[in-house]
């Protein structure tokens, strides 16, 4: 290649969301509602479950992690995303793109191993109760969650490499509202052969992995629940699946969706529209999913927002 050619380039425009100024005024409250909502959500979460003596239990331990995960890659990506909203030029530097990647594919990583270790929760809960907490101690859960997050900034090294080792010559325009693994290989005028293939194989790995353990403590799940004499037993073991097996179903569909399927189907536009959805929306609803679907997390908010309304009403002893 011709060196002469090339130069150097320090920032990256970001097409995001293409509309008139009142459809971008319109998408902007939305997703500024969303964030808030995010906030409130996962905060909340992670203060029930950190204040809550009846939510101090392995299963919580590991939603609170996935809280914090799914709060931190919100933050990563809505802020920017808000202000492009607002303003003409969308542009974003070299090292914060580079940044960017590097936080969404830590957090994203990290929260897909989770919830292949919330599975194999469930699984000890169900399958051997009365080794439950000898198993899932909580020596053993921190180790579990110091592993998932050893996994992905692991992953996140290798990604984040093989993406900025390219050279970008040509153009510095990206068809996305952030800077993703496949708008980035579009617009390098690099051979990105070597960094499709080694960031494929390592996502295959984990997306392969995590599901595979998913499915294997799902199924020695179902069958020790068929195996229950009681229905209220039965109900209440599905009940406890039933949030985890929805949030897995959204994430992990939207990803076996967007990212391994024949690239001749890409279409960055309709894309666009998908990623919002994984990226932004989805953090949005897990903690909606385990309250509304979760007994204990539901008694625990209740309390909670009692014991608001109790101090604010002025029957607070501290008051009178």
């Amino acid at each position: 290649m011709d060196n002469k050619n090339e130069s150097v380039i320090t920032e990256f425009i970001l097409q995001g969301f293409r509309g008139n100024p009142k459809m971008q005024l319109v998408l902007f409250t939305v997703f500024l509602l969303v964030y808030v909502i995010t906030i409130l959500g996962n905060l909340g979460m992670i203060l029930l479950i950190s204040t809550k003596p009846q939510l101090h239990k392995p299963m919580y331990y590991f939603l609170g992690n996935l809280s914090f995960v799914d709060l931190c890659c919100s933050s990563t990506i809505s802020p920017k995303m808000l202000i492009d909203f607002l303003v003409e030029g969308k542009r974003i530097s070299f090292g914060a793109c580079a940044t960017q990647l590097f936080l969404i594919a830590i957090f994203s990583d990290t929260g897909c191993v989770l919830l292949a270790m919330m599975a194999y929760d469930r699984y000890v809960a169900i399958c051997n109760p009365l080794l439950y907490l000898a198993i899932m101690s909580k020596q053993a859960c921190q180790q579990m969650i110091v592993i998932a997050y050893c996994i992905g900034l692991m992953d996140t090294i290798i990604y984040t490499s093989s993406i900025f080792r390219l050279i970008f010559c040509q153009s510095n325009v990206i068809n996305h509202f952030f800077c993703d693994i496949p708008p980035l290989l579009m617009i390098s005028c690099s051979d990105t052969y070597i960094s499709e293939l080694v960031i494929f194989v390592i996502a295959g790995i984990i997306e392969v992995s995590s599901i595979a353990m998913i499915l294997i403590s799902y199924v020695y799940i179902l069958a020790t629940i068929l195996r229950m004499r009681s229905a209220d037993s039965r109900h209440k073991a599905f009940s406890t699946c039933a949030s985890h097996l929805t949030a897995v179903g959204i994430y992990h569909g939207t990803i076996l969706f967007m990212y391994f399927r024949p690239s001749s189907s890409y279409s960055m536009d309709q894309d666009k529209w998908v990623s919002l959805f994984y990226t932004v929306i989805v953090y949005m609803l897990n903690p909606l999913i385990y309250s509304l679907r979760n007994k204990e997390v539901k008694d625990a908010a209740t309390k909670s927002m009692g014991n608001i309304g109790w101090i604010f009403k002025g029957n607070n002893p501290r008051y009178i």
